[in-house]
């Protein structure tokens, strides 16, 4: 451990849980009563695009209302205190479309899976900040056309910025995924390139994840108390 530098985090649903933001799938393949299928595909835009823009309207507002817990906060003081101490990078890459590291108070955030609270234009192709609804069709604020979708990956869509992240990792000296099922990829296979790369793993979840026998180690619990834990252990080392 006295040489770590780079440290490449990936954060899943279950770092926000606590703060009571549901997981993605429930058992029986539902999202809120919804199947993903209905609310989570562009399939599903094209077919019944008011469903899926008053469900992310109310995503939307419900995250706008929820807050960062222990978890969030203390990876937010690893990214701030690291460089600082280490002369590293501390890159936090969450599969999350909520902002709770951002009012967390992390600064290097990269979200795979698109935000909550941004507006994609397909017409112009540009992306703005939004907190309020697009079931009444508002206009871009750059092209002013009707064509605003949520900001989101949705199943049969690329995550963004895989090169950056894969670059991440390719100079990392220890990888940790925190609150992720493994079942998601590209996600999940970034610990098996973490692995061939030679750099640590550490898992850090409620239980083992599918992927966790990639893991040089794993801690279970709730991420509000391993996370805060692991982050002070690191930073007293």
């Amino acid at each position: 451990m006295s040489k770590l530098r780079n440290i490449v985090i990936l954060t899943g649903a279950g770092i926000s849980a606590e703060s009571g933001i549901d997981t993605f799938r429930s058992e029986g393949g539902l999202w809120e009563q919804h199947r993903v299928e209905d609310v989570a595909t562009p399939e599903a835009f094209v077919r019944d695009p008011d469903l899926v823009l008053r469900f992310y309207d109310m995503r939307r507002e419900a995250i706008q209302t929820k807050q960062p817990n222990a978890a969030h906060v203390a990876l937010a003081r690893l990214d701030r205190e690291w460089p600082k101490r280490e002369g590293g990078d501390v890159l936090i890459v969450t599969q999350n479309v909520d902002d709770l590291h951002e009012r967390g108070g992390a600064l290097n955030v990269l979200h795979m899976h698109g935000e909550h609270l941004n507006a994609w234009c397909i017409a112009c192709d540009t992306r703005h900040r939004w907190t309020g609804p697009l079931i009444h069709r508002p206009p871009c604020p750059a092209c002013g056309m009707a064509a605003l979708r949520p900001d989101i990956v949705w199943f049969g869509e690329m995550p963004y910025r895989m090169e950056e992240i894969y670059a991440a990792v390719s100079t990392a000296d220890l990888f940790v995924s925190i609150g992720t099922s493994g079942a998601v990829y590209p996600a999940a296979g970034l610990v098996r390139n973490a692995r061939d790369l030679g750099v640590q793993t550490l898992e850090l979840n409620l239980e083992r994840s599918k992927g966790s026998a990639w893991f040089h180690e794993t801690r279970l619990g709730p991420a509000t108390q391993i996370v805060p834990d692991w982050v002070g252990e690191l930073l007293s080392s």
